[in-house]
């Protein structure tokens, strides 16, 4: 079966880019190999999203973004997509559970935090432990958090999250932070700054939410104990955009590079949300570039099919 629009990937900027592809009369199938939400499925409380002044919780709004793409005849898939072919006029998607045509592909796939995996942060994610400073800094305010890493993202983002917290507990495996100097400074000479150099994080530990984490001195091995309420994760992240390799035009760190159309380099692909290299990583951003890479694939299919565009 073939379809005007396949999108890979069913987080907030996925379901936008459904919703409004639907609303154009497209026919349209979202492609995820998890249920539709991503990472915002994994947060209990969304403070910064206009239209709520109080907050709300992730999974909500996914479903309610789920349900209004239902509405308009949207289809959806639970598949692995796993490579994408040019072929003729259109594009050929294999996944684990058959292949699929499609006029215009739209890439929707997120990017992944890395993970430490030490015990604790797998059934803590979402309850205090946070890869995201910006997104959940205020839900910590006045009380004690940790940031692990020392590169430019954690620094940064400790900076963000000193406005909120009581104290922070800035833990690194080095002996000095690779952040550039004018960032570290503004978080070390932060009365509220605690530094554990030579430490690496071995556990965090709780009841139903974070109460606290135990690090070790790759020095001494000594285990230090340390109650914090929140656990700031920064040592990396990775965009999931293996499927598009040598298809498309990536930055070094393997980001989607688009123009401010979301088109990438490959007529007819368009990419939107954290799969895309760009300055900020929110729902927010997401839903906007879907909604805009929805309307250039829409444009895209209609000019193939040679429907004049007004």
């Amino acid at each position: 079966m073939s379809y005007d629009i396949i999108i890979i990937g069913a987080g907030p900027a996925g379901l936008t880019a459904a919703i409004y592809a639907g609303r154009a009369k497209m026919k349209v199938l979202v492609i995820s190999d998890a249920i539709p939400g991503g990472q915002t499925m994994l947060t209990e409380e969304i403070e910064n999203y206009p239209g709520f002044p109080t907050f709300i919780n992730g999974p909500e709004l996914i479903n309610n973004m789920y349900k209004q793409a239902g509405k308009l005849e949207v289809e959806f898939k639970k598949a692995k997509a796993k490579l994408i072919e040019k072929k003729d006029e259109g594009f050929l998607v294999t996944t684990d559970n058959g292949k699929l045509g499609a006029l215009s592909i739209i890439l929707a796939t997120g990017a992944a935090y890395k993970k430490l995996g030490v015990k604790g942060e797998k059934d803590y994610t979402g309850k205090g432990v946070s890869y995201c400073g910006i997104c959940d800094g205020p839900l910590f305010r006045n009380k004690e958090i940790a940031v692990v890493g020392g590169g430019d993202a954690a620094v940064y983002e400790a900076g963000h999250l000193l406005k909120f917290c009581r104290s922070l507990h800035l833990i690194h495996r080095r002996d000095r932070l690779r952040a550039t100097k004018v960032i570290q400074e503004k978080v070390l000479q932060n009365k509220k700054t605690v530094i554990h150099y030579n430490s690496t994080l071995q556990e965090i530990y709780g009841s139903k939410l974070v109460e606290g984490i135990k690090i070790k001195s790759v020095l001494t091995n000594e285990i230090k104990d340390i109650p914090c309420k929140g656990v700031f994760i920064f040592v990396g992240i990775k965009p999931n955009s293996e499927i598009v390799k040598g298809l498309v035009n990536t930055d070094n760190a393997g980001y989607i590079l688009t123009d401010e159309n979301m088109a990438a380099s490959e007529k007819g692909i368009f990419a939107s949300g954290d799969v895309r290299k760009k300055l900020l990583r929110q729902i927010s951003t997401a839903v906007g570039e879907g909604a805009t890479a929805a309307f250039s694939a829409q444009k895209y299919v209609e000019e193939l099919k040679g429907i004049a565009y007004n």
